[in-house]
């Protein structure tokens, strides 16, 4: 498993930054830059993505092998707590990893995920990944992502090309690909999709958490949202505007929120 690691020489605590489905460590880049001061920031790119080798099937890309290579990758680390950013997929495992006795997370940030899952996100998102075709340069590959990722916000030309730039994989005849393998696509769509309940895990949660949303997301609905604030761990909620699923955390003032919130 491969990671981008950030950090002051001084640092004493430790940031572990976790992206969603499709996605790799190098989405936190301007979150790292504007922690590293006072952070040791490490950004993962999860099996299948980015520079991680993929996994020999499919089938193999489930949350538990997920949540085992995190822990040796903290073992390798020599870091026994950590504070963690995750976005959806990155959010689910950092969820599912607190709610654990004995966990190593002292603070949690969840970014636009929750213990509801509804059917109709999933059926989205199954409907694109791993289903990108090769494209025939980089600006194919940037107008891709821009159309799919649109729910990330308004990002700046700058910003989009960074996003494909580090999700760029070279393919044959000098096509560029996306740097995922599609296998996870193909296990996401297995069976028939329903509503994920993972509420008892959310209940077990103790450390403080901070929930990002994007008002318009169709992942993390309003109504969840603000259950997440009454039960369990009682998180915090912050709702940015004119994102869906899921805020991207590269604006100034989106970093700024999750640097003070870490900070208290």
């Amino acid at each position: 498993m491969a990671y981008t690691e950030w950090r002051a020489p001084d640092a004493a605590r430790t940031l572990i930054c976790v992206h969603g489905l499709t996605r790799n460590g190098r989405d936190f880049d301007s979150v790292a830059l504007a922690l590293e001061n006072g952070y040791r920031v490490i950004c993962p790119d999860i099996a299948g993505r980015g520079c991680s080798d993929w996994l020999p099937d499919g089938i193999y890309y489930q949350n538990s092998g997920y949540l085992s290579d995190l822990a040796t990758l903290f073992a390798h680390l020599g870091v026994t707590e950590v504070d963690w950013l995750g976005t959806s997929m990155g959010g689910i495992l950092g969820m599912l990893m607190a709610s654990m006795p004995g966990n190593p997370i002292k603070r949690l940030i969840i970014n636009d995920v929750g213990p509801f899952l509804p059917k109709a996100a999933l059926e989205r998102i199954a409907g694109y990944t791993g289903k990108a075709p090769d494209f025939a340069d980089i600006e194919a590959l940037e107008a891709y992502l821009r159309e799919v990722h649109a729910p990330f916000g308004d990002l700046t030309d700058k910003q989009w090309r960074h996003m494909a730039e580090t999700s760029a994989l070279k393919s044959d005849g000098g096509k560029v690909a996306l740097a995922y393998d599609p296998a996870i696509g193909d296990n996401f769509r297995t069976g028939s999709f329903e509503d994920i309940d993972l509420w008892a895990y959310w209940d077990a949660i103790l450390c403080p958490v901070l929930v990002v949303r994007g008002e318009n997301s169709d992942l993390l609905l309003r109504e969840y949202a603000e259950e997440m604030t009454r039960r369990g761990p009682k998180a915090e909620l912050t709702e940015i505007a004119g994102c869906g699923h899921a805020p991207a955390l590269m604006a100034a003032d989106q970093i700024a929120f999750v640097r003070d919130w870490l900070a208290v």
